[in-house]
């Protein structure tokens, strides 16, 4: 993976060049109205460097699934508002279903350098955009000159406006390059796992083995220690003979969770499991609530967070690292009740004087609602492809930009 040597905006002049940026607008709405601007504020600094260098900046992005077809409520409307708020210039938001059509090509060809437009939700093309129609990508790229990937939350998906659009774009002899963001990303991430400084130790959180199999995997290869918490633990729990009560379990993983720790034993790999739980006779805040040892879950309990005993061994770990990551909560950390050993991980993360990066998805969530974020050096606005990075595949969005 030392192929992260991507040319980004900084590497071509883009003057008088129609240059199409997919962002990740994919933001949530409530009533039309935007509850959460972070993914609109990360994209500004790729599209101002854009307008200043006097580009004609063309904006496209999904918002939402688009099950039943185009539709006003997952319309990029709300977000043109919004991004000429925040630009402080007027955007020219073609609100035309068919995103690249008559309307679009009237208002790129009508642009002049410093001009933005915003396009129609691409997933408003359905399955030609996501399944990486070529018709679509090609329209898409006829608007433009040059291509800037700045969406990686959505750059683990080979889709028309992600991956397609930059074979036609290297056609007619443009540049493919990624934004601001997707360079903090490969930076971050890409040498985080192929370059850390050590000692390295990742934490993997959340409810499923099976989701992070590959992750897992993976890391042994990669890491000094491995702590694994979260609903995942109760799996790796029942493998070695422990009673687990309600908790969660993927019984078709318990020969895997085996074999992963041999796999870390035989690499000198430490792989660090709860010791205690803090367990519940309900699945809600008030239940009733004690601590046991790991492995001693009465029946008619479940498993819901790490206990005391286990934030200790944690945040021990984490204390002498250089480089951490961190991918999924600890516990049902959206209870407050449960919450302490999400906390308990973000707290030692934000103490250390090295390099800490959250994975994205509910570690990100638990981080800003747990108030740690600024604490962090780098927050993926990805939690899919950031996964995806960790497993150690190459990534269609960063694929498909040019090397240097």
């Amino acid at each position: 993976m030392s192929t992260l040597n991507k040319k980004s905006v900084d590497d071509f002049n883009a003057k008088g060049r129609r240059v199409l940026v997919r962002c990740d607008f994919n933001v949530p709405l409530k009533d039309g109205v935007i509850t959460d601007e972070t993914r609109i504020v990360a994209a500004l600094p790729t599209i101002q460097k854009l307008i200043n260098d006097g580009a004609k900046v063309i904006l496209c992005s999904h918002l939402g699934k688009v099950k039943d077809g185009p539709n006003e409520g997952e319309s990029l409307a709300p977000v043109a508002v919004r991004l000429a708020e925040k630009l402080g210039k007027e955007i020219n938001f073609v609100a035309d279903y068919n995103v690249t059509g008559e309307a679009a090509t009237a208002a790129v060809a009508a642009m002049n350098e410093g001009d933005v437009v915003l396009l129609q939700n691409t997933r408003f093309r359905g399955k030609e955009e996501t399944k990486n129609g070529e018709e679509f990508s090609k329209e898409l790229a006829d608007l433009a000159d040059d291509y800037v990937c700045d969406a990686f939350g959505s750059s683990h998906r080979a889709h028309a406006s992600v991956a397609g659009v930059t074979k036609f774009i290297t056609e007619k002899g443009g540049v493919n390059a990624v934004g601001y963001l997707m360079q903090k990303e490969i930076d971050f991430l890409g040498n985080a796992v192929e370059n850390p400084v050590r000692p390295f130790v990742a934490i993997l959180g959340g409810a499923k083995v099976s989701s992070k199999i590959s992750v897992i995997n993976n890391l042994l290869d990669k890491v000094d220690t491995l702590i694994i918490g979260g609903g995942m633990a109760y799996t790796f729990s029942k493998a070695e003979g422990g009673k687990i009560g309600n908790s969660l379990c993927e019984d078709d993983f318990l020969d895997y969770a085996l074999e992963m720790k041999k796999k870390a034993a035989d690499k000198g790999v430490k792989l660090l499991l709860p010791v205690d739980n803090r367990i519940g006779d309900d699945f809600s805040n008030d239940c009733n609530i004690q601590i046991v040892p790991t492995g001693e879950i009465p029946d008619g309990w479940e498993g819901m967070d790490i206990g005391p005993a286990t934030e200790k061994l944690f945040a021990d770990a984490v204390a002498e690292a250089k480089t951490v990551v961190w991918n999924g909560p600890m516990g049902c950390f959206e209870m407050s009740n449960f919450a302490s050993g999400t906390i308990a991980v973000a707290e030692a993360m934000a103490k250390i004087d090295g390099t800490t990066i959250i994975g994205g998805g509910d570690s990100a969530a638990a981080c800003n609602q747990l108030g740690f974020s600024d604490k962090m050096s780098h927050i993926s606005t990805g939690g899919g492809a950031s996964l995806e990075f960790l497993e150690g595949k190459e990534l269609p969005g960063v694929a498909a930009a040019d090397n240097k």
